[in-house]
């Protein structure tokens, strides 16, 4: 069975909606259940999209008074993931490389973010301790400051978000999240 095609796509959004709506329907989802999957597809894509554009972060590097974008912001974020070992097997010195790789952009535009992190104070260029001919980046005090700060503002946010609901559901939330997480990852594998 064809889940999405070219000319379902080509329609005003209604359209797209009621074709979907019957595809779903065709494999064995209730009325119910495939209205419920289109609104969260709608949902998901605007989160997403917000994170991906960077409102999410910015507004909080913004309530901060950092001084700096999205961009930067995710690149600090991502060397102090890489050196922790946070989402990776083992943590690791940061290399502008592993930097590219975490970001999902090319070598120069990583290493052009992180000569400005550099020149901010937010990261320091360092001796690597297993090849003292490779340079690696090391988060400063005040990196690590910031990324604290970024932290509690975004978890007193999160706590806002969550402010109306009930213990269960949170708890019902995050079960489901983790199991939608896992299934997608088991039907999308990560590539490379």
């Amino acid at each position: 069975m064809q889940l999405c095609d070219a000319a379902a796509m080509s329609r005003p959004a209604s359209s797209y909606a009621e074709a979907m709506t019957a595809t779903l329907i065709a494999g064995g989802l209730s009325p119910a259940a495939a209205a419920a999957l289109l609104n969260f597809e709608g949902e998901n894509f605007q989160y997403v999209r917000r994170v991906r554009k960077g409102d999410i972060p910015q507004s909080l590097m913004d309530e901060l008074g950092a001084g700096i974008e999205a961009a930067q912001f995710g690149a600090l974020a991502a060397v102090l993931r890489i050196e922790s070992g946070y989402g990776r097997a083992a943590p690791q010195e940061v290399t502008v490389g592993l930097l590219a790789e975490e970001m999902v952009v090319d070598a120069s535009r990583a290493s052009r973010i992180a000569a400005d992190l550099v020149e901010r104070g937010l990261v320091a260029r360092a001796v690597s301790q297993s090849d003292g001919r490779r340079s690696v980046l090391v988060p400063t005090a005040k990196g690590r400051d910031l990324l604290e700060a970024f932290l509690r503002a975004k978890w007193r946010r999160t706590l806002q978000v969550f402010a109306g609901w009930p213990e269960e559901d949170i708890l019902a939330f995050t079960r489901l999240f983790a199991r939608f997480g896992a299934d997608m990852r088991r039907e999308y594998p990560e590539k490379g």
